[in-house]
């Protein structure tokens, strides 16, 4: 599907599920992914990667959300896997132009509230914590989290059911059997 046909796409019935990565596919940090269903659509992370010598005078960058802004009023939420920058970094700067529910970890949780916080948008914006292997559902969703080991305290992936099939999204992750903080991956 060429990319005027995707702007003006909207996933249809019960036998697809589309997943859209709008940044953090293919390049290290700026994760945003979008996962589609039942003319609904999810987020999985909203990240930020950081300038280097090829963008000299920049600090952040962030995903274009300007297809799923467009689609906010079909934005069922937005997940994010865990609180490194490159997953939740970008919440301050776009959440206003997508006003959706965000679920977190209690850890990933705080430090978002912190980021809306010194933003001035904490009190408008909707924070669901969930606990460590949750299961939930959200539009035509059903979601569990599970537990993995990383650089930082609750990281998880994501299991997306639907009725069109299932999809893992990983987030960040490594096996280590002995993490200094938190939980061993559920490798079950």
């Amino acid at each position: 599907m060429n990319g005027r046909a995707f702007d003006s796409y909207t996933p249809r019935g019960k036998d697809e599920l589309v997943f859209l990565p709008l940044g953090g596919t293919g390049e290290i940090g700026m994760n945003l992914n979008l996962y589609g269903h039942g003319g609904k659509w999810l987020m999985i992370d909203c990240g930020v990667t950081f300038g280097d010598d090829a963008t000299p005078g920049i600090d952040l960058i962030m995903p274009d959300p300007a297809f799923i802004a467009a689609r906010a009023k079909d934005l069922v939420a937005m997940v994010l896997t865990h609180a490194h920058e490159d997953h939740i970094g970008a919440v301050p700067y776009l959440w206003p132009r997508l006003k959706c529910p965000i679920y977190a970890t209690k850890f990933t949780a705080a430090l978002v509230r912190d980021k809306l916080s010194r933003a001035g948008i904490l009190a408008e914006a909707k924070i669901t914590e969930i606990d460590l292997s949750a299961k939930f559902s959200i539009g035509p969703f059903d979601l569990e989290l599970v537990t993995l080991t990383h650089s930082i305290p609750e990281p998880n992936a994501v299991i997306i059911r639907t009725r069109a099939g299932v999809v893992v999204h990983t987030g960040d992750w490594k096996i280590d059997p002995n993490p200094l903080i938190g939980a061993v991956t559920d490798e079950q």
